[in-house]
């Protein structure tokens, strides 16, 4: 299984990168300074790395550079409250694969750890999927219905995701919260009552079967069968 090693000192956030990663069937392993970040990638080397720069004591850049003159390639995600480009270039001139710039989204986070890991490590998870009339392309964010494209939007293509990711179990609506929005979005349930009625009227459920159904009180399912496409590509998990 991948392995990701979090280093992020604000806890609301590095609780959030942990339920997303986890959730997209990573082993995630979280720490909240540069010392610690380095023994944990000691004692269980990670296949990639998520690094703040702004820690308390050891700060990313030096975490960086003792893993670059160690001649570990470690695939590295920066995240950083600096918007300045001196920053950016002296992160990726020290050997960081990307970086994003704080306040992001939760959803661009896990496509940018996706495509590190597309091009670092071999494939084994379908990310080509069908369902009933469906075809689903993760990493591309599309979805299509008997051939035709749906016009999703970013956010409803992640609780797309969950939900034909894990078909047949029931997702809280806060457990739809905390893998979908940021922690500074602030949404409330009714928020995801309203991106689901969303996203089944562009589904198609007005012309019959229902695909996503609604477990009174305990939140949403989906309840079509999934499976991989033939032959279709796969993604780190």
């Amino acid at each position: 299984m991948t392995h990701i090693l979090v280093v992020e000192d604000e806890p609301s956030l590095c609780q959030l990168l942990v339920n997303n990663l986890s959730f997209e069937g990573y082993s995630v392993e979280a720490v909240e300074d540069g010392v610690p970040a380095l023994a944990a990638h000691t004692a269980r080397a990670a296949d990639l790395i998520v690094l703040d720069l702004m820690l308390p004591q050891l700060d990313g850049f030096e975490v960086l550079r003792t893993l670059r003159d160690r001649r570990d390639h470690v695939p590295v995600l920066l995240l950083t409250a600096r918007g300045e480009e001196a920053d950016r270039v002296k992160g990726l001139s020290l050997g960081a694969d990307d970086y994003l710039v704080k306040p992001f989204s939760v959803l661009e986070l896990v496509a940018r750890v996706k495509a590190i890991l597309r091009r670092t490590r071999p494939v084994d998870r379908p990310t080509l999927l069908r369902s009933g009339p469906f075809r689903f392309n993760l990493p591309r964010l599309e979805a299509r219905r008997e051939g035709r494209p749906l016009e999703l939007t970013p956010r409803e293509f992640r609780l797309l995701e969950i939900l034909i990711s894990h078909a047949g179990r029931t997702h809280s609506r806060k457990e739809l919260l905390q893998l979908a929005w940021e922690p500074d979005a602030r949404p409330s349930a009714r928020t995801v009552d309203v991106h689901i009625a969303n996203l089944r009227r562009k589904l198609g459920e007005e012309l019959g079967s229902p695909w996503i159904t609604t477990v009174g009180g305990e939140g949403y399912r989906w309840i079509t069968p999934v499976e991989p496409e033939p032959g279709g590509a796969a993604s780190n998990g």
